[in-house]
């Protein structure tokens, strides 16, 4: 049941997007030791980030899409509330195996860069990861069109890089890198700042996840 819907939510193409997103983090960290920046804990985070969520872009966004190419969104909303269930399942099945392959590629860089705590790495990852992958989730069940969710999500994404620079040391950055502790801030002020940034994007998680379910009642705006 679980290769079934790995193979349903990545359309069979898991393995090109395990090693795009494995390529990826090569050449972020080759490139960023070339224009010589030190690797440290704040650096292997900012060099995982990227491929993280490159891992659940695509089943996140493409999930409906793929649903209706298989031929089996009509199955889905012909059994009252499996629908729910269903991708309720997919959803944590795939952030779980995102969590493992992150697990994997901070040990890579434990290794290969600089030794750092891997469930911690992991931890902090993933706060990002699913705020995204949330997002996706529940814009595609609004839009119900995999390219379509795609533009929708590479805009936000590129209009957050920009706004970084503005909120880049408050609780409102998508992408706070919770190991950059700043030189002239106290460290207690900081934590409590990541903190704040952790439970804004677990809370956002959970409200995106609810709405996309919620937008599955509407079986006449999918069949």
């Amino acid at each position: 049941m679980i290769r079934y819907n790995f193979r349903i939510v990545f359309a069979g193409r898991f393995i090109w997007f395990l090693l795009a997103a494995f390529a990826f983090y090569i050449f972020i960290a080759v490139t960023s030791v070339w224009n010589g920046n030190v690797p440290d804990e704040e650096f292997v985070y900012n060099t995982l980030l990227f491929p993280a969520i490159l891992l659940v872009f695509y089943p996140m966004t493409f999930g409906i899409q793929n649903d209706v190419d298989a031929g089996i969104l009509e199955i889905l909303f012909g059994i009252p509330d499996y629908r729910y269930k269903v991708w309720l399942v997919r959803f944590i099945l795939v952030f779980v195996l995102v969590f493992l392959i992150l697990l994997g590629f901070s040990g890579i860089s434990s290794i290969l860069l600089t030794p750092v705590n891997l469930f911690e790495m992991t931890r902090q990852l993933m706060f990002p990861v699913l705020f995204l992958g949330s997002m996706a989730f529940m814009f595609s069940t609004i839009i119900k069109n995999g390219n379509g969710t795609a533009v929708v999500m590479v805009i936000i994404g590129v209009l957050a890089l920009i706004l970084s620079d503005s909120v880049e040391k408050t609780m409102w950055n998508i992408f706070l890198n919770p190991f950059n502790v700043p030189r002239n801030m106290n460290e207690m002020i900081w934590e409590s700042i990541v903190l704040k940034n952790r439970i804004l994007l677990a809370v956002g998680s959970v409200l995106f996840l609810l709405y996309g379910l919620f937008n599955l009642q509407k079986r006449e705006r999918f069949i």
